[in-house]
């Protein structure tokens, strides 16, 4: 019985070619011709600091890895047991 409301559900996918036609035509109602353009700016704007922090993050990961590994190549390695 439960199976018969889910199917419906499970059935979404993504929109067709109308159905991003029809997305389009109310953001440009909504939005206007004119807001548009600031509109894409401004997502544009936000991808790219996201972009620009994820690099930030990355290099900074990558810097203290490198750092870890060679205070690890200066250590002195006690191979050799203790002479009593």
């Amino acid at each position: 019985m439960l199976s018969i409301f889910l199917k419906p559900v499970l059935l979404l996918s993504m929109p067709g070619e109308s159905e991003w036609l029809l997305i389009m035509l109310v953001i440009l109602l909504f939005f206007g011709g004119k807001k548009i353009p600031d509109l894409m700016r401004g997502i544009g704007k936000g991808v790219r600091e996201f972009n620009d922090a994820k690099d930030h993050v990355k290099n900074e990961l990558e810097a203290g890895m490198k750092e870890k590994d060679v205070i690890k190549s200066q250590e002195p390695s006690n191979t050799t047991p203790p002479v009593s």
